[in-house]
């Protein structure tokens, strides 16, 4: 009988053996299991593996993440095929914010630019004038004039820290959340410094708590220095370079293998276990080698959508910091 080891290994090798058959890409957000994310081409933050998609050769791309993430990619791609191995991985944050929902909003605001998260679907990028993704939020709206109005969505914490960063006073937040970042509260941080004295303290700014831990630490005794909000990407440069051996994290546990991968000499402690995004943890090893041997599940943009939708997808790829 294999062991549960053995069995990854042997499926790891088919899926290799059937990439290089197919000519496939596999990417992997930075929240995937860890088998998923050792087995994958390229893993990453959603800008990252967009900017994968739109550059690569292969015919197939298989896409281990959530379901928007998989539409990104084939609009950035529209005469390759698009996999993802499982259609119910969805996203809690995408679903706060529909097409007929910002349609409205926009109605109430003619003159404003609409910044969507890339944790939307195609129908919401459509009526988007620009998408965004953690890495690149604060740029995108660096690159707006002053006094063009913004509706910003759907991510209120993520919006929230873009204007205080960034001090615009005219940015319209959707009030929007994801399940797992929203549920951080300051609190949270507070008891992982006492727990781990000195370490670093990695924020993504989906948090519930990112607005307010910027405050707290400007009122509290939390070292400014030692407190970084950034994106998954982010976390792993910050991690690679820094001359510290402990970090707290919050966010999504996915990132703790991506970290430990990059400096498996450090150590890394989630601010919560319970940081888990079901969505995420959908994709298994089998049902991703199922995903090759089978071409299941395709994911296909409309061609009118996929049109509409290319540009502000495009506009976030051209902003902001490279891999």
């Amino acid at each position: 009988m294999f062991s549960s080891a053995e069995k990854n290994e042997d499926i790891s090798r088919r899926v290799r053996e059937l990439v290089r058959e197919k000519n496939a890409v596999i990417l992997a957000h930075n929240y995937q299991i860890g088998e998923v994310q050792d087995v994958a081409d390229f893993t990453g933050d959603s800008l990252g593996l967009s900017r994968r998609a739109a550059e690569t050769d292969a015919d197939l791309i298989v896409f281990c993440g959530v379901h928007f993430m998989a539409e990104t990619a084939s609009i950035l791609c529209p005469d390759k095929q698009v996999l993802i191995p499982d259609l119910e991985a969805g996203c809690s944050l995408a679903d706060t914010l529909n097409y007929e929902q910002l349609k409205a909003w926009k109605e109430l605001h003619p003159d404003a630019v609409v910044v969507t998260y890339i944790n939307t679907t195609a129908a919401v990028k459509t009526l988007s004038d620009y998408c965004c993704t953690s890495s690149n939020a604060v740029q995108v709206v660096q690159s707006i004039p002053e006094e063009t109005p913004i509706l910003f969505g759907p991510d209120m914490f993520l919006g929230a820290y873009v204007s205080r960063i960034t001090g615009r006073k005219n940015l319209h937040l959707w009030a929007g959340e994801c399940h797992v970042h929203a549920a951080v509260r300051p609190q949270d941080i507070e008891k992982a410094r006492v727990e781990h004295p000195g370490s670093d303290f990695l924020i993504h700014p989906e948090c519930g708590c990112v607005t307010s831990c910027m405050v707290y630490f400007q009122d509290k005794d939390i070292v400014q220095e030692d407190a970084f909000i950034t994106s998954t990407s982010g976390m792993i440069e910050h991690v690679a370079n820094s001359p510290k051996n402990d970090f707290v994290v919050a966010t999504e546990t996915g990132i703790i293998h991506s970290l430990r991968k990059k400096r498996p000499d450090k150590n890394f402690y989630p601010v919560s276990d319970d940081m888990e995004c079901k969505y995420m943890k959908m994709i298994t090893m089998e049902k991703l080698l199922r995903s090759l041997e089978e071409g299941v599940y395709e994911v296909k943009v409309p061609k009118e959508t996929a049109e509409r939708a290319r540009l502000p997808i495009e506009r976030m790829i051209s902003i902001g910091k490279r891999d």
